[in-house]
């Protein structure tokens, strides 16, 4: 038991041995240590490419999404008045007030976010 006990210790020894020799300092823009702005500069430069993403992919998925699901909800409940009587308009209604919501969010989300 001990043998066992002296290798799991040297392992660990050696696990740890490897990852500080391995690790590597990382200072913000040149060691100076202004971190908020070395994020502020990465996020401006990375803020049009994040708006185009979500402008030309996000949202027109996200729109596809709902519209999908507002009208197989609309179809549903139709099938629900024919066989009820009585049709629901809460699904419907509430997903299409999505739908609106998703297609013009791109007009104004990005005055919100501050882009």
């Amino acid at each position: 038991m001990k043998k066992y006990g002296k290798k799991v210790v040297r392992m660990v020894a050696l696990a740890f041995a490897v990852a500080a020799l391995f690790c590597v300092p990382a200072f913000a823009t040149g060691g100076n240590g202004d971190v908020s702005g070395a994020i502020s500069q990465a996020w401006q430069g990375a803020s049009t490419q994040i708006k185009s993403v979500v402008n030309d992919v996000v949202f027109p998925a996200l729109d596809m999404i709902l519209a999908i699901a507002f009208f197989g909800k609309l179809g549903m409940s139709y099938f629900d008045y024919r066989k009820h009587g009585q049709f629901e308009w809460t699904g419907p209604a509430i997903l299409f007030a999505c739908l609106v919501f998703a297609l013009t969010a791109p007009s104004y989300i990005w005055g919100i976010v501050g882009m």
